[in-house]
């Protein structure tokens, strides 16, 4: 790595003034605001009788928590105030509020049934009102949340209002990358609705929640169910042209309970990995209700390969994590997706490139890009969402990346202000959220491992919060402290390497490169501003690509060291930072010659 990119890049508080050019990628030209992501949005709980409420809504912005009077116009939902999609383009200041409505037209009410009001996710806090009553809270940014507004529901319309509040990083809630002063690999904040609003109609007993895990070394598959009460269940498990069905009599629930668990045999069985990701579908009809689901046999786990090697494996056998970062923003529309379509590329654009992982970072996608992965074959390393006060960027990055071995002999269970987590009530919150993280992702196949805390970024007590994910979920590895501050456990030993020769060190956990690359070219006409960040910088996309190429032949080599897994910075452009293999816009792949960059 060049010393003069790497004090270009780590040169603290330097003002900017820079000019920036507006992007588009192709599906948001094409974005019909009467159609805005109409897919289903949760592919592993499907019912039939749903409505989508993404469209355009009323919006209002205020000083006050108070109702406004009168409202500022329209925005598209789900897209934040922030973007051009939106067609707000406002952003909301800490201490606003960002006030939304819309009328819900129901002709009907079915007799025996109930409306459930989901929520994908919005930034940051926030109250529903259901034709004037309080449906509900939610106090987390990147979580779904949903709630039940049958009593205040009637026949003909109904108004549906939301309010929020983002105070973004002048608060402790987890916060992801945004900041209220963008630059660097820090971007611009967002707020509001950003994932789907939609409702469903559910009979008065039906399936709440389902949990699948794969019991790879028995060919079985362990199904738990939670029913609002005990009822038949007919549970159909589908491959190709066969189909296999078991029964349960609502009898057979536990006495006065509503869960029930069951471990069936799996027919046909055919692990899923990248080079092969089959999926079998399920099928649930519990009472009245029906919902369709699917799953996938896999395994990962941790072994010693034939030179002794700690190594990280998929299905009983060593495998090579080659893996790229992946920040999930776009250019006009921040953390939503301009389409379903954008998801898919961006998956499938990694895979042409010989890359079998993604590291989804410090973000929760919308619960479509996990299943996206889950049948084109992309393992993902699934981040927790970051927060806490301001990051010390003297400790967080420069003391680490200066002096590496340093860093591994801090301690993070005392000393909680350094990080950034003084606030008691705050590590509570933010542990809670983990744990509804692993919650939410849990079923899905892709996800191989849990990034807990990412360069100290409002870390505490890493080893408690391993041990806690542990006890909710077996099935995958942990990265504990991904880049520094390692307090020696978790399943991998994870380093972030841009600025030294890359090496592999020896321990008893499988060395990974977590983050490493980070080579930067500006393409003009597809940046986002002439001020530039990145981690070395070539003149072309010519120099870039052999650029690449060298790195990778460093990387094979290194796997012959004992390197399980390597994580390169990154899929695409953000903002400033230009050292994505895309352009932000997604319309060019940097890595000219793509079928040599990972051979």
């Amino acid at each position: 790595m060049r010393l003069s990119d790497a004090l270009e890049t780590l040169q603290p508080g330097r003002p900017r003034k820079t000019k920036k050019f507006q992007l588009t990628t192709s599906w948001g030209e094409k974005m019909d605001p009467e159609r805005v992501l109409p897919e289903y949005p949760r592919p592993q709980l499907r019912r039939k009788d749903w409505i989508c409420l993404n469209g355009t809504w009323q919006y209002a912005i205020t000083g006050t928590g108070n109702r406004p009077r009168h409202t500022d116009g329209d925005i598209v939902v789900p897209f934040s105030p922030e973007t051009r999609l939106s067609g707000v383009e406002r952003r909301l200041k800490p201490g606003e509020y960002l006030w939304y409505q819309r009328i819900v037209s129901l002709p009907r009410i079915p007799d025996g049934k109930r409306l459930i009001l989901h929520f994908g996710a919005v930034d940051q806090s926030s109250t529903v009102w259901w034709n004037g009553h309080l449906a509900g809270r939610n106090e987390n940014g990147y979580l779904p949340f949903s709630m039940d507004v049958t009593g205040y529901v009637k026949q003909g319309k109904n108004i549906l209002r939301v309010r929020v509040r983002d105070d973004t990083d002048e608060n402790r809630r987890s916060r992801g990358k945004q900041s209220t002063q963008p630059g660097g690999m820090y971007y611009t904040a967002q707020s509001g609705i950003w994932q789907t609003v939609w409702m469903e109609w559910v009979p008065e007993n039906y399936l709440r929640d389902m949990k699948i895990t794969p019991l790879f070394d028995k060919q079985m598959v362990r199904l738990e169910f939670t029913m609002v009460r005990p009822a038949d269940l007919e549970i159909r498990m589908c491959w190709e042209d066969e189909f296999f069905t078991h029964r349960v009599r609502a009898r057979e629930f536990p006495q006065g309970g509503c869960r029930y668990t069951q471990e069936l045999q799996v027919p046909g069985f055919r692990p899923w990995s990248p080079e092969d990701p089959f999926l079998y579908g399920l099928q649930i009809r519990a009472g009245e209700d029906l919902t369709e689901s699917y799953f996938a046999m896999r395994k990962f786990s941790v072994g010693m390969d034939e030179e002794r090697h700690p190594r990280l494996f998929l299905n009983n056998k060593p495998y090579f994590f080659n893996g790229v970062l992946d920040q999930g923003y776009w250019p006009e529309s921040l953390y939503t997706p301009p389409a379903d379509e954008a998801m898919q590329a961006d998956i499938q654009n990694m895979k042409a490139l010989g890359f079998n992982t993604i590291r989804k970072h410090v973000k929760i996608e919308p619960l479509r890009w996990y299943y996206h992965c889950d049948r084109i074959g992309m393992i993902v390393w699934q981040d927790m969402v970051n927060g806490g006060g301001k990051n010390n960027a003297l400790f967080t990055c420069y003391l680490p990346n200066a002096l590496p071995f340093v860093a591994d002999h801090v301690r993070d269970d005392h000393h909680y202000s350094i990080f950034g987590r003084s606030s008691s009530e705050n590590r509570v919150q933010w542990e809670k959220e983990c744990k509804e993280t692993v919650k939410l992702l849990y079923n899905c196949p892709c996800i191989a491992l849990w990034t807990i805390f990412n360069e100290g970024w409002g870390q505490f007590d890493a080893l408690r919060m391993e041990k806690q994910v542990r006890q909710m979920d077996s099935t995958r590895l942990i990265d504990h402290a991904s880049g520094w501050f390692d307090q020696g456990g978790g399943d991998v030993r994870s380093v972030h390497n841009y600025f030294r020769p890359l090496k592999v060190k020896n321990d008893r956990r499988p060395f990974v490169l977590s983050e490493y690359g980070g080579y930067s070219c500006s393409v003009p006409g597809h940046i986002y501003s002439d001020g530039v960040f990145g981690y070395r910088k070539f003149a072309s996309m010519e120099e870039l690509t052999e650029g690449l190429k060298d790195l990778q032949k460093t990387i094979h080599s290194l796997r012959e060291q004992g390197l399980s897994g390597a994580v390169y910075t990154q899929l695409s452009d953000v903002e400033e930072e230009t050292n994505g293999l895309y352009t932000w816009d997604r319309k060019v792949c940097k890595a000219m010659d793509e079928n040599s960059i990972n051979n």
